[in-house]
């Protein structure tokens, strides 16, 4: 519930701050009859402290497999992306989102501490830093030494993030903005896509919720990939997404406010929130998501 407030939050500045707004919402230039050559092609600067905000809400490959496991889902190794298929990624765009597409099934993987297969995977996350000339801000020695030796997985959590915000400045900093975007977007996708198996296989109501959550997730997401979609990369990036956000539409999300309860830790009073999300889906909604993401997904990175 925090968590989607967050991003619905920023997302509310995003749109303030460049001043554009999803399609549903936007009013089209033809009603004005304005030329489109008279708007500006150089994508609208974004602060650094709005972007940061949605992508540490929006890339969180831990949170979803530690959901997964906590609903004790057995571990399936199917459901990975095929790292030999690193090879086959080579121009900037690809790299980024099998970057960000490996990123998410190592985050599956590190928390189910299936050791064996970390490797690969950090070897294709490496290859494809070092792809987009970013390798050097990943610590991979620690990386693999944390993930083989089954160390603190909040480590390799802080790890992981410490090392995208610094790629995400770097890229910043090289004009290359949008890279950090489509990674954004790599983790979200396998992300959904490892739901998606998961719902398929378990028939888990909490797992359907959370494809139904991705509703808000996605909205953020594609704001963000708007704002570069003279990319034609992005272009058809954007227009894949839009295949299931449109699916999206039927999910209804709605909230029930509780009274916070008060709860004391360690002599400090804090108050425990009990708000409650309402995740409206139909069985037909969630059969069309499943096919349209598990689609999408493969048309970028197939599983072994």
């Amino acid at each position: 519930m925090q968590k989607l407030l967050i991003i619905l939050i920023s997302a509310a500045v995003l749109m303030s701050s460049c001043r554009f707004f999803s399609n549903e919402d936007n009013i089209s230039h033809d009603k004005f009859d304005i030329p489109d050559e008279l708007y500006d092609d150089k994508p609208l600067e974004i602060a650094s402290e709005v972007i940061d905000d949605m992508i540490q809400n929006v890339a969180s490959p831990v949170e979803t497999a530690a959901l997964i496991k906590g609903l004790n889902i057995p571990f399936n190794k199917d459901y990975l992306a095929d790292t030999k298929a690193e090879t086959s990624l080579n121009t900037s765009f690809q790299k980024a989102l099998g970057l960000g597409m490996y990123g998410a099934d190592l985050g599956y993987i590190n928390m189910y501490e299936r050791t064996s297969l970390v490797l690969n995977h950090i070897t294709a996350i490496k290859n494809l830093a070092d792809g987009i000339q970013v390798g050097q801000f990943f610590d991979f020695s620690t990386l693999s030494r944390i993930a083989t030796n089954r160390e603190n997985i909040d480590s390799l959590v802080l790890i992981s993030q410490q090392s995208f915000n610094r790629i995400d400045s770097y890229l910043r900093e090289t004009n290359r903005a949008q890279l950090s975007v489509v990674i954004v977007a790599g983790v979200w996708l396998e992300g959904l896509y490892l739901s998606t198996r998961v719902a398929q296989d378990a028939n888990n109501p909490r797992i359907d919720e959370t494809i139904g959550e991705q509703k808000i997730v996605m909205n953020s997401l594609m704001l963000l990939l708007n704002n570069y979609k003279k990319d034609p990369n992005i272009a058809l990036l954007i227009s894949d997404f839009e295949d299931i956000q449109v699916l999206f539409r039927n999910v209804r999300i709605t909230y029930e406010y509780n009274e916070p309860t008060p709860v004391e830790k360690d002599g400090v009073l804090t108050f425990q929130q009990n708000d409650k999300q309402i995740i409206d889906m139909s069985d037909e909604t969630l059969k069309m998501i499943i096919e349209k993401a598990q689609r999408v997904r493969n048309k970028y990175l197939q599983s072994k």
